[in-house]
């Protein structure tokens, strides 16, 4: 990645000398905390926002979490950041320490980009700002696209497989006592509680009283 090449779409913050600055997050995570350090990762990045002219406003780093996650205390800490406006770039050293998947790192870029928020990875040179980075991201969303496509033609298939056997698809029925409605209904009870109590819909309970 070029670290001369500009920001061309990050909305700047002014800083105290009227000069325009570009807010950077920093996010970094280490899997345990038995021989990984974290500070490898955050050396790199602050390097790097050295040379870009970055004003990095917030670490975020994740000590000790699995990847496999999509709930992390800091990196939950940097969207909300991010929904506040607060950062203009969010940059990591790897995909795989911010995303446990294709689609997990595909649904954060989304948001980021609704937020006007850019995203750079080190390692695989992505920087969303940059019309290369813009193409990866497109190749990227279309990866996601076509596997969100084979899934849902392998739950279909599956389903027509499932019918084409006789199998029942769907909860199975709930069988509702004609006199325990009856006994409820008399002590006093709605409808809807009826329903809570036995475990069906308030609908389902008035059709078994209509059907007596």
């Amino acid at each position: 990645m070029n670290p001369n090449t500009p920001l061309t779409t990050v909305r700047p913050a002014s800083g105290a000398n009227g000069s325009m600055l570009v807010r950077a997050g920093l996010y970094a995570r280490v899997s345990t905390l038995n021989g990984q350090d974290p500070e490898l990762q955050l050396r790199e990045l602050r390097e790097y926002a050295l040379r870009r002219g970055w004003q990095v406003v917030g670490e975020y780093v994740d000590t000790g979490i699995s990847g496999a996650k999509d709930s992390r205390p800091e990196l939950n800490r940097l969207m909300a950041d991010a929904h506040k406006r607060r950062l203009d770039v969010v940059c990591l050293w790897r995909f795989d320490r911010f995303a446990r998947s294709t689609s997990h790192l595909l649904r954060a870029l989304e948001t980021f980009g609704a937020l006007g928020v850019e995203f750079c990875s080190l390692s695989e040179q992505l920087d969303t700002s940059t019309p290369a980075g813009k193409m990866v991201f497109t190749v990227l969303g279309a990866v996601a696209e076509l596997e969100r496509s084979l899934i849902a033609e392998r739950v279909r298939a599956g389903l027509r497989n499932a019918r084409a056997k006789g199998k029942r698809l769907g909860r199975p029925p709930v069988e509702v006592s004609e006199s325990e409605v009856r006994a409820l209904l008399e002590s006093g009870l709605s409808l809807e509680t009826i329903g809570k109590r036995l475990g069906v819909s308030a609908a389902t309970v008035c059709r078994r009283v209509n059907a007596t």
